[in-house]
């Protein structure tokens, strides 16, 4: 079974980033993503900024992005090839 990998904030932002995801405000250490997409309500996720997210961080923020990105798409990016 693929075992999760270990992200910084930087590179979870990349990831949804390249999904349409961009950042609209950030407050303290974290920061806020929108996505809209016409017909639909606004997409909204929240990132903590660190340098390196805790395996459960990363898997919250997996869980959250799967309401709106399809498994097959999003999963390769958060799981390891192992």
């Amino acid at each position: 079974m693929p075992k999760l990998r270990r992200l910084s904030a930087r590179q979870v932002l990349k990831i949804l980033g390249a999904f349409g995801f961009s950042v609209v405000s950030t407050r303290g250490s974290h920061a806020k993503l929108k996505r809209e997409i016409e017909g639909h309500p606004p997409q909204i996720l929240t990132v903590p900024l660190h340098r390196e997210l805790a395996p459960g961080t990363v898997q919250a923020i997996y869980r959250q992005a799967l309401r709106f990105i399809s498994q097959e798409e999003l999963r390769p990016h958060f799981y390891g090839t192992d």
